[in-house]
């Protein structure tokens, strides 16, 4: 639980019931950071893909995933943050772009487990047993996949990753976004969903749910949104420009 003093004084919840392009859903996560910046909005947004996408870390190479005849016929998209690549499918994305003003944004590591311990509860209370992977060694040389590597901050059911994060700072503000896979990706089948873990029927207002509980735990006020017509007209223009970090191919 977020202690009082540490509350945001209010947030903007923003559930996108259709899922998007990859392009789409990494040029809103920009402007949502950027509003941060430049209008002290605090957004928390969830959101779904349209196809099975990857997304590399910030610091990541296209040409990693060339050896992989899989993964090289996907859409690639750039994420913000870095880490491992993800295959984005049957999951639920959240973004939470924060202003400096905010308490929350001088503690980046315990906004990994403010954020991650309110999703432990939802998911707990649909009745999947996860966890705080907890301590972890790193290694000298991670896998391509951020669901292949470990961290402390990782939700795991059944000794598997579901839910990593990471965070992206810029000119005063903080970004970070994460990814809770339901379901296996026929794509990636070594990667399981929560609810193949537990073999549970996932509800129709699941994100509505966890959004709910995740803002009321991280703001004192809030009210459901959606972009505004300047935010989406700048994402219009950052999915179309070819070159684009957002959109690799």
């Amino acid at each position: 639980m977020v202690g009082k003093m540490s509350q945001l004084q209010h947030l903007r919840l923003i559930i996108e019931t259709a899922p998007c392009s990859g392009a789409w859903n990494m040029a809103v996560d920009e402007v949502l950071l950027e509003t941060a910046i430049s209008a002290n909005v605090a957004t928390l947004r969830w959101y779904q893909w349209e196809e099975a996408t990857v997304s590399l870390g910030y610091f990541q190479k296209s040409a990693d995933l060339s050896n992989d005849p899989v993964l090289s016929r996907l859409p690639v998209v750039r994420r913000l943050s870095g880490g491992g690549a993800i295959i984005h499918d049957d999951e639920l994305t959240y973004s939470l772009a924060l202003p400096a003003s905010q308490r929350l944004f001088l503690k980046p590591p315990e906004l990994y487990d403010i954020v991650h311990q309110s999703l432990v509860e939802g998911l707990q209370e649909l009745g999947a047993a996860v966890s705080f992977r907890g301590q972890t060694v790193k290694k000298a040389e991670e896998p391509l996949l951020c669901f292949q590597r470990q961290d402390e901050h990782d939700l795991v059911l059944a000794g598997c990753k579901i839910l990593g994060s990471a965070q992206r700072r810029r000119r005063g503000a903080i970004l970070q976004h994460g990814s809770l896979i339901q379901r296996s990706s026929s794509v990636a089948k070594q990667i399981s969903g929560f609810a193949d873990l537990c073999m549970l029927k996932i509800p129709k207002d699941f994100a509505q749910s966890l959004g709910g509980r995740l803002a009321k735990t991280l703001s004192e006020s809030w009210d459901v949104g959606e972009l505004s017509d300047q935010e989406r007209e700048i994402a219009q223009q950052l999915t179309e420009q070819n070159d684009s970090h957002v959109q690799i191919r």
